[in-house]
Order: structure tokens, then sequence, then C-alpha cells
């Protein structure tokens, strides 16, 4: 040590013994029962992180077995699941099996792979119970050191049908929803559904999914699709929409879910009311829609409808014109803050916005935003903002007050400078408007799941 090394100060007695009963510390002085307790603390911890796994130890076998002890998988088993194809859990299981074992082949990793196994298997909302069981090989060709796990599972209904009536987000209806479960022994989900509302007057849905990687984390979706929607209240017309889709979808925690698709859609604007405007009948007709698109979802919100801490962000991104008759490419995003004052006050913010950038021509009715109402932006009529032919809202470029024959720059000047602004709690009045905006005073009730 030189003279430039620092010296710890000394200790001045008394000192004080901070040690605490509850862990059951043994006396200081006897150090062979402090080691003794700490590597039982240890072993404790580590046992606790496998109690989940819900292990059956063979009789014989508990005596002989500890952490340290040496073990290897040499098979395992699923029994339960008589609908599910070995195949696809030969898929989800092979790769934990045969992944690199932190350290040497002991009980601790065959714990360890043991729980991954569980766990994905629950992940396939296949089972509404797995418990797994670990002995001693019975293979007569089995090392001494084998071990077999056997996983007992209970699979759950394959076959789910469901009606149901609902209010929300400006209209009301009834539905039917048939799901069938593991479909075709590899997770597969078929989907079909069916709605009757005011407003979308009928909508169908039929699609098949299915897991692509052997981590459950991308599944891909095919998908047929259509919907018969009345725009009279606001637009004299209804609309009717037929298409395909195929997705690829990926989810993680913390990165977020991404979502990539193609799409082609046949879309009709048609039974014009005797007061439709001229720029309506000039919407009128066939359109068909082919495009692909990508979305990106992060949400750390503690509730979807009322969350009082945590953040929702969504990218949408969509490019058509690869075939079909519209070419445009389109971007939104919504986000969403929310913290909490004080016990029972949450402060939340809420901002969406989109463009659309039209490739020749004029775009497309079905294409352009449309804004306001309950839901939307409150004190204003349902899709009452943005530019009019009359009674008729035509939709608009940008969210706010863009529309279809201004260039994209005439737009970006005149959604910054002449916003529309409404205020109010349950009782509201728009304190800014443009002169399209159909804008309503006093009292408005909205039901729905996206609020601005």
């Amino acid at each position: 040590m030189t003279d430039a090394d620092p010296t710890p100060p000394p200790l001045q007695p008394p000192l004080q013994n901070t040690s605490s009963p509850r862990d059951r510390e043994p006396d200081a002085a006897d150090l062979e029962r402090y080691r003794q307790w700490w590597e039982e603390r240890k072993a404790r911890k580590v046992r606790g992180q496998y109690e989940t796994v819900l292990m059956n130890f063979n009789a014989a076998a508990v005596g002989q077995w500890n952490l340290s002890s040496s073990l290897n998988i040499a098979s395992v088993r699923v029994r339960g699941a008589v609908r599910t194809r070995e195949s696809f859990l030969g898929s989800l299981i092979h790769p934990i099996i045969h992944s690199p074992a932190e350290g040497d082949d002991t009980l601790e990793n065959v714990l360890r792979k043991t729980k991954k196994i569980k766990e994905v298997l629950e992940e396939t909302d296949l089972f509404s119970h797995v418990e797994a069981v670990i002995d001693r090989s019975r293979d007569a060709l089995a090392h001494a050191d084998d071990v077999d796990v056997v996983f007992l599972t209970k699979e759950k209904g394959r076959y789910y049908l469901n009606t149901s009536t609902q209010v929300g987000n400006n209209e009301g209806g009834a539905s039917a929803t048939c799901r069938i479960r593991n479909a075709f022994g590899g997770a597969e989900t078929f989907e079909a559904n069916v709605s009757f509302a005011t407003k979308t007057r009928m909508s169908f849905n039929g699609s098949l999914s299915a897991p692509l990687t052997s981590t459950l984390k991308t599944r891909g979706e095919v998908s047929v699709f259509g919907l018969e929607r009345d725009n009279s209240s606001f637009a004299s017309s209804s609309e009717g929409i037929r298409g395909v889709r195929a997705v690829v979808r990926t989810n993680a925690l913390t990165e977020g879910t991404h979502e990539f698709g193609y799409e082609a859609v046949l879309r009709h604007v048609g039974n014009l009311t005797p007061s439709a405007s001229v720029s309506m009948r000039e919407a009128a007709g066939q359109s068909v829609k082919s495009s692909v698109y990508h979305s990106w979802t992060r949400d750390t919100r503690d509730e979807r409808l009322l969350g009082t801490r945590g953040s929702y962000v969504k990218f949408f991104h969509e490019l058509a014109g690869a075939g079909g008759d519209t070419s445009f490419y389109k971007t939104e995003m919504q986000g969403q803050l929310a913290r909490s004052l004080l016990p029972g006050v949450t402060l939340s913010f809420a901002a969406r916005s989109g463009a659309l950038w039209h490739f020749g021509g004029k775009s497309c009715f079905s294409d352009r935003f449309q804004l306001g109402g309950p839901v939307s932006v409150r004190m204003f009529k349902h899709n009452g903002m943005g530019p009019h032919d009359g009674a008729d809202s035509l939709g608009g470029n940008l969210f706010w007050s863009a529309g279809a024959t201004h260039s994209l720059l005439d737009n970006v000047v005149s959604s910054i400078s002449k916003p529309s602004i409404s205020a109010g709690v349950n009782f509201g009045i728009p304190l800014v408007a443009s002169k399209s905006d159909g804008g309503r005073k006093g009292f408005q009730v909205g039901i729905g799941l996206d609020f601005l």
C-alpha cells in the first residue's frame, strides 16, 4: 500500500446490530452454520422460481436428487392432446430440448427446460390444464442419469358459439360468432362472424389463422370480409365492401406488435338519396383497391378503456396501386398517454392524425378520412367535419379541414391556420369551427373505444 492509497476510517464501538430475525440468521460466530443457512436460503430461492412448473417427482427418486444432480432429458411425452398433431407438438418442444444448456446437464437445467415447455404449451391456448411429471427413464437402454418428462394435459373445448347485442361507436346491433379452436391439429383457429346494426347494416368476416414459428410469436392469417354501411346521415348514400386479406403478425411485449398485410377490396358507393349532391353522384360506382400495408402497435396501459397509467401508440402505413384503379399512400398515427394525478383522478391525453397522398386524379370517397362525432371529435356532428357539398361530407386528405380538391400544401396550411376546436364536459360548445363543419351545442353522449 502506498501513501496515496485511501484507508478506511476506524470503526468506533459500540456498533449497532442491524440483523433481522425474520430469516432466522445464525449467530455470526458460527461460520459453518451460517454457510449452511446461506446455501439453504439460496436453494429455497431457486426452487421457488420453478414452483409454477407444478412438478411431481417419483417418490423413489426424491431422496436421490438435488439441483446439482447430473440429469439428462431422454424423452418428452404429452398425454391428453388427442386432437393435436404430434408433429406440431414436436416443433414446439424440440427447439427447447436441444437448446444449449446453461451449464452442465443437471436437475436445475431439466427444471428450466421443463418450465419453458410448459409455458409454450400454455401459450398455444389449446389446454385448460398442463402438469409436468419427471421420473427415471423407463427405456431399457437409458443411462442412469436419463429422465422422462411427461406432460399431463386437458384440451379446451374445440367449438365456441356466441350471440350478443351491443351498443357502441354510435350504433347498436346484434352479432353471432363461431370459432373452431385447433381446427387441423396445429393450433389453427377458424373464426366466422356476422353482425347486423343500425348504421353498418350487415358485416361478415371469416378468417383462418395459424402459428408460423415454434415460439408462437408470429402468426399468419387469411380472411374474407364484407359490409354494407348506411352513410345517408352524412353522405346521402350507402357503401358496400367485399375483400380478401392476408396478414403476418408478430407480437413482442416490449417491442410492440407488427402487422404486415395485403388486401384486395371491391368498393361500391350507391343507393343515392334524391337529395344527393353532385360530388356524391360523381363518387358513385365501383372502385377496386389493391394495397400492401404495415402497422405497429405498442400498448402499456393498465386498462384499455379507463387506463390510469401507461401509453398507447399506433402507426399505420398503406400503399395502393399494385393493380386496381386507385393509387395512393396513406398514413395514420394515434396515441394516448395516461397519468394518475391523485387517487381516483387521472389525466389522459389523446391525439390522432393522418394524411393521404393520391397519385393522379382525385382520391376515392372510400379512401378519405372522416372526422367528427362523440367518439371522434366531440361537439361536432358524426362525420361532420371537413369539406362539404351541400349536406354531404366528402371526407378529406388530412384529418381536419383538408379536402380532395386541394393540394397537400394547401391542406397542411389550412389545417394549421384554421383548426376546428371544441371543449366541454358532458355539456359542450364548439369554440372554433370551419365554415363547412357541422357543429352541435349542448349535450352529446357517445359510447365507444376511442375518444378524442
